[in-house]
């Protein structure tokens, strides 16, 4: 197969279209259709549903965008050895929003200014979702709190620990989590997530009789609710974070709740060496 042709298809099957994809590599649309009619006619089947708009794959065209990304990586990653061991290639890569907003930051300035030739794109999310993004090969990894159950396929690092907090105004009185807790409406960190399970097991433990005033899947929408006096809540504390104007921060859990967070990558993962770079840069800072 030429590989040229696994980019092109690639192109498509993340851009969602033949257009979008040729202005992404440089080519004429019909030298696009050029490529997958090439593919198509070496495997001898159709790759594109091309009766819907926009084509869509077909079941043999998403097996093949899943192998045609680990031998385009591979390639890479040869390449890269090659070239005098200098890291290069393109790193997909999801994250949390704790981290995106803290330690994520830092860490690509120093990987890219210590590996120029490796390009990154960055997504955020909830870590279930990330996670399976990771393991169908959407992304090459991603930054996520620890599963109580990590999906088949995947390899897990750990770099840091998170601790759980109450967030509450901070004109509020009250000297321990639960009487916070129990004495206005609780704002639910949303149950679908992996932190919000980790809660929610946390003030059944401990019989915390809580009154659900509503649940959230972000953080930011939950601090600004608390900040506006509509309730408390529990919330994972990214590192060196203080409490926002108007809001106080209490310890969660006895003893104190705590959320692994890392990468997760596909077993196998043939960008091994970028991740292992990046994540040296996550654990320089999670240290400091």
């Amino acid at each position: 197969m030429d590989l040229r042709h696994l980019r092109t298809l690639l192109a498509i099957a993340e851009l969602g279209s033949f257009a979008a994809a040729a202005r992404a590599v440089g080519l004429t649309q019909s030298a696009v259709s050029l490529h997958i009619k090439a593919l198509e006619e070496e495997l001898g089947t159709p790759l594109f549903d091309r009766s819907r708009r926009p084509p869509t794959p077909t079941p043999a065209g998403r097996a093949l965008v899943a192998g045609a990304r680990q031998i385009v990586d591979l390639c890479e990653e040869v390449r890269s050895s090659i070239q005098g061991g200098e890291l290069a290639g393109e790193l997909e890569l999801g994250a949390v929003p704790t981290i995106l907003a803290s330690l994520l930051p830092e860490a690509l300035s120093d990987f890219q200014a210590a590996h120029p030739r490796v390009r990154i794109r960055v997504v955020s999310g909830l870590s279930a979702e990330l996670a399976e993004m990771v393991r169908r090969g959407a992304l090459d990894l991603a930054m996520v709190t620890g599963p109580r159950h990590p999906p088949e396929g995947l390899v897990w690092h750990e770099f840091l620990r998170e601790r759980f907090v109450v967030v509450a105004p901070a004109d509020l009185p009250g000297d321990s989590d639960r009487e916070l807790l129990e004495s206005r409406p609780f704002i639910q960190f949303s149950r679908r997530t992996w932190a919000g399970e980790m809660i929610d097991r946390q003030l059944r433990r401990r019989r915390i009789r809580v009154s659900v005033g509503m649940e959230i899947d972000s953080l930011e929408a939950i601090r600004a609710m608390v900040q506006h006096g509509l309730g408390v809540s529990i919330v994972p504390l990214a590192p060196g974070a203080v409490a926002p104007a108007g809001l106080r921060l209490l310890p969660f859990g006895d003893p104190p709740l705590e959320r692994p967070v890392g990468i997760v990558e596909r077993d196998g993962n043939p960008k091994t060496r970028l991740v292992r770079a990046l994540l040296r840069e996550l654990r320089r800072p999670a240290a400091g």
